[in-house]
């Protein structure tokens, strides 16, 4: 039976006049992986913070099992700004130690891209005080992951990671045997990691089992059996059941729900977009040409990012752009802009973009633009205009606008100043969209927005008819709102990806694994497992290659273990660490292919 690790009998938390949680009782048990969602402002971080027993609650108890181990990552980090990297993560431990690690190897390499730190001036010696907040947010996180613990809370572990520190995050924690409470707007992530969900909302906690895909089919059918009157919401959360049940089969491997009763409950709902439709429209809106490209270099100073591009962006083009940090999405993007802005006159360092006549270009930044503090929300986004056309026959007053992305009839008269850093992101997108452009570039636009907020606008870009770029970390919302995903590697080029964000990770690791030389005893053990088998019913031959693959395991065990004492005596020479490493893991998974095929001869033998 397992143990119940933290107990909330009959909490409550009053802000003001406002209950954020009112009378709630729930649990943590032994390898519970719990997501927590809801809508900002609802008490999520409240509730977790709570939990970790860093914040009393007004009314009821919180109580931790004996001895509990507590690792917790909050919004706002107590790292030493005086402090090293190297005295924050690894403490104390002597170099030969952490560097005979796989645990610590592990969780360098995947936050940080190798045991060196690529990207921090003097690796682990780097001291922590200029650092950005997510440089210190992931030293953080490295921090709490490299500890032993029996529960991790954490909020918000994917800020400031790119797609692929996200699925090796999403990894490590399936792995890992500590139970797990995590607050996320990250959906993928959710669908990954968790095996249950709690939904805050009005000071109540609902559970769910399964993960986020569950989650929203149960959220659905909990309205719909209940006729809520949030018909408006409901539709939404059904858009999103089909979506996830039509568009993504592999989201989730253990469906806990019906298929039928699913099926049922999106029989009347259509395709989240119309895409000829849609392409008609953009066709209308815009013309032929959006942007051409023609054999252009973008730069970045004096850093080389693309070279000889030829890339044509065509009207209703729904477009992800995916890529390491620092190969130039962002400065894409900007080159384009420049060129819309100045129309045509500001072209990039080499290379000509032409720009379609039509072109009515909203840029939205990572920057969140200042506006007046006194404005109200809804004075901020009439000074844009009164009304906007949508698509599709679709037309909103401001206020209407307003409401859809949250911002309720009180709150529209709120002062800008007293808006939350994720309401300031909602004003921005929603500016954007009132002054009716037909082409949009979106630079990390789900920062700061909560899940409802995201299915809001995942649903009005749906009927929008223009040409769309997406650069963002959430997988779900490049899968959600794109048709297209091109991916920008690090070589200078720009690559369609037919197969998506997957194609993308898989290209990564080849890309990594080659920036290392293969082992020769781990390169040879591939090549004799792939060697054509011997017929199957000459059980003589199968004997004798039994023997071969025995021979080779001892050879691989004897690498392994001069891998380890390698890795002990270089501890203070990350490149080669980083170097042995890598073959070890290649070596590993040699020898796991080997021990296969000696179970498969076995069996013949």
């Amino acid at each position: 039976m397992a143990v119940n690790l933290v107990n909330v009998e009959a909490v409550s938390k009053v802000y003001g006049t406002r209950a954020l949680l009112d009378g709630v009782s729930l649990g943590v048990s032994e390898g519970d992986r719990i997501g927590v969602v809801g809508r900002n402002g609802d008490g999520k971080t409240t509730l977790i913070r709570m939990l970790a027993q860093l914040e009393e609650a007004d009314g009821g108890r919180v109580t931790h099992v004996g001895g509990l181990r507590l690792g917790v990552l909050t919004q706002h980090d107590s790292l030493d700004p005086a402090a090293t990297v190297r005295h924050e993560v690894i403490g104390d431990m002597a170099d030969h130690e952490w560097a005979g690690s796989a645990k610590i190897r592990d969780v360098l390499t995947g936050l940080f891209g190798g045991l060196d730190l690529p990207g921090f001036g003097q690796g682990l010696d780097t001291v922590i005080g200029p650092l950005s907040g997510g440089e210190r947010r992931r030293i953080a996180l490295a921090k709490l992951l490299i500890a032993d613990q029996d529960l991790i809370i954490l909020d918000e572990p994917t800020n400031h990671l790119d797609v692929e520190g996200i699925s090796w995050l999403a990894g490590h924690l399936q792995s890992r045997r500590s139970a797990l409470v995590c607050v996320t707007h990250d959906r993928w992530f959710l669908d990954q990691v968790c095996t249950r969900m709690w939904d805050v909302q009005r000071g109540a906690v609902h559970e769910y089992e399964g993960g986020y895909s569950d989650y929203v089919f149960a959220r659905a059918e909990r309205d719909r059996i209940a006729a809520t009157e949030e018909g408006k919401r409901q539709n939404l959360m059904r858009k999103e059941l089909a979506w996830l049940r039509r568009g993504a089969p592999a989201r989730t491997s253990k469906p806990r729900y019906r298929i039928e009763a699913a099926n049922e409950l999106i029989a009347d709902v259509p395709p989240p977009r119309d895409t000829s439709e849609l392409m008609k429209f953009a066709n209308a809106r815009l013309g032929k040409t959006v942007f051409d490209l023609e054999d252009v270099t973008v730069q970045a100073g004096p850093k080389m990012l693309l070279k000889h591009l030829t890339w044509q962006l065509g009207p209703g083009d729904r477009v992800g752009l995916v890529g390491v940090n620092g190969a130039g999405k962002t400065s894409l993007l900007k080159a384009l802009a420049e060129a819309a802005r100045s129309q045509g006159d500001v072209q990039p360092a080499a290379g000509k973009v032409v720009v379609g006549k039509t072109v009515k270009l909203a840029y939205l930044s990572q920057e969140v633009g200042e506006l007046d503090p006194n404005l109200r929300v809804l004075e901020a986004v009439q000074k844009v205009r009164d009304r906007v056309d949508l698509g599709k026959g679709r037309e909103m007053t401001a206020g209407q606008l307003c409401e859809q992305f949250g911002f309720t009839k009180e709150k529209q008269w709120t002062p800008v100043g007293d808006l939350s850093g994720g309401e300031r992101r909602r004003l921005q997108i929603l500016r954007l969209l009132m002054d009716e452009p037909n082409v949009l570039f979106l630079d990390e636009p789900t920062n700061d927005l909560d899940i409802e907020t995201l299915t809001q606008l995942e649903d009005l870009l749906d009927g929008w008819p223009g040409t769309m770029v997406v650069i963002s970390h959430d997988r779900f919302f490049i899968e959600r709102t794109t048709d297209k995903v091109f991916a920008l590697l690090g070589d200078h080029t720009l690559r369609n990806l037919p197969r998506g964000l997957d194609e993308y990770l898989e290209r990564r690791a080849k890309v990594v694994a080659a920036a290392t030389p293969a082992a020769p005893a781990a390169a040879a053990a591939k090549a004799a497992a792939a060697r054509p088998e011997k017929s199957s019913g000459d059980a003589r031959a199968a004997k004798k290659e039994l023997q071969k693959i025995e021979r080779q395991l001892t050879k691989l065990s004897d690498r392994e273990t001069n891998l380890h004492a390698q890795i002990t005596e270089n501890s203070t020479d990350f490149a080669k660490v980083a170097e042995l490493d890598a073959e070890l893991r290649r070596l590993i998974a040699d020898r796991d292919e080997l021990e296969m095929r000696w179970l498969e001869l076995a069996e013949e033998a």
